[in-house]
């Protein structure tokens, strides 16, 4: 089961992921502190979810001022039970639920622009490339399955290659984080503030992070 989360421009903020219907009280308090969320969508598989748990479920999202808008499920009660909650409930054929296409396409965005500055206890993250046009102040979360860029300040965490993808890296025109994380490879970042007047690049060589000038290449012909 899963509940996909998004902000008002339908960019895919968050995606909670639970076996059953109850444990999505588990982990869903995270969303107090996650802002810019307006809406979300439920994905299950086989699961029957009646109408009292998504009346719950409806009810604290909206104390947060988010909408379940959407509920998509191969089980017809399940169905039944959003329709009888006006919430527009789509039913999927079984091989849709099987192979997760449909979910994985609807819940993917290649690549999240962000502007506006991150702030202490803010979380965004993307399945692709993550371009923040802002500063990323310290206890802000960003993270990417790709790159990570930053057009201000870095000073929270930033995680990129969340997918595996060694050659992620992590550029911002002010380096200087809390905590740097590229595949599974962690660094703290440094104690004194930079002083080259440049953007950097966090980059993984062999096992280490390591930070260097960030050049754009000109690939424009004479």
């Amino acid at each position: 089961m899963r509940l996909i989360l998004r902000n008002s421009a339908k960019d895919t903020i968050k995606t909670l992921s639970f076996k059953k219907f109850e444990l999505y009280q588990n982990f869903i308090s995270e969303l107090n502190i996650t802002r810019n969320l307006s809406e979300a969508s439920l994905f299950t598989a086989n699961e029957k979810v009646t109408s009292p748990e998504l009346k719950e479920l409806q009810l604290y999202l909206k104390k947060l001022n988010i909408i379940l808008s959407d509920i998509y499920s191969n089980n017809r009660e399940t169905i039944v039970s959003g329709k009888s909650l006006k919430i527009n409930s789509t039913l999927l054929n079984h091989n849709e639920n099987k192979n997760k296409s449909f979910i994985d396409h609807f819940s993917q965005k290649k690549d999240v622009l962000h502007k506006g500055t991150v702030r202490s206890g803010d979380r965004i993250s993307s399945n692709g490339d993550l371009i923040v046009i802002g500063d990323v102040n310290p206890g802000a979360i960003i993270s990417a399955k790709n790159n990570v860029y930053v057009w201000g300040k870095l000073s929270g965490i930033a995680f990129a290659g969340e997918n595996g993808n060694k050659n992620a890296s992590i550029a911002s025109l002010f380096l200087n984080p809390l905590q740097l994380r590229i595949c599974e490879i962690i660094a703290i970042g440094p104690k004194d503030k930079p002083k080259n007047q440049y953007p950097e690049v966090a980059l993984l060589e062999g096992e280490k992070i390591i930070i260097k000038p960030y050049i754009l290449e000109s690939k424009l012909k004479k």
